[in-house]
């Protein structure tokens, strides 16, 4: 089986809104993330990298939050991927600037982003940062 490693970021702006992008080919609701595809960056690089490719913003990394892992089929074969989820605090930039992966984005209060998420993994993952933003 291949595997696939990525990184992302679960970003919050000063009102406590989190960042959600919907994916332009399958149309899941979720964070930004993308591939560790520039092998001279690190996990963080990357995930800061994607979410001002597929977000439109600059954030600053303020801890990890966790992991999510799965598998999904592309082409006939099965991947398991691991992507690497980073607490992101919004820094500058508008989220309309996101490229043509995502056809989708808004910032949404946390209990309608809760709803929003497609992925049981990924409304995991937001209560832990939920938590761990508050702590900040």
């Amino acid at each position: 089986m291949k595997q696939e490693f990525s990184a992302g970021g679960i970003v919050f702006n000063d009102k406590g809104q989190v960042l959600l992008t919907q994916h332009s080919q399958n149309h899941h609701w979720s964070f930004p993330k993308g591939l560790l595809d520039h092998p001279e960056q690190t996990t963080e690089e990357s995930a800061l990298r994607e979410v001002r490719e597929e977000g439109g913003v600059l954030a600053e990394i303020a801890g990890k939050v966790g992991y999510s892992k799965y598998v999904y089929t592309f082409n006939n074969v099965k991947i398991f991927k691991v992507v690497t989820y980073f607490l992101m605090k919004y820094v500058s930039g508008d989220i309309k600037d996101h490229d043509w992966e995502v056809s989708d984005i808004g910032w949404y209060e946390q209990e309608e982003a809760m709803k929003k998420l497609t992925f049981n993994q990924d409304k995991e993952l937001l209560k832990k940062a939920v938590d761990r933003w508050k702590e900040i």
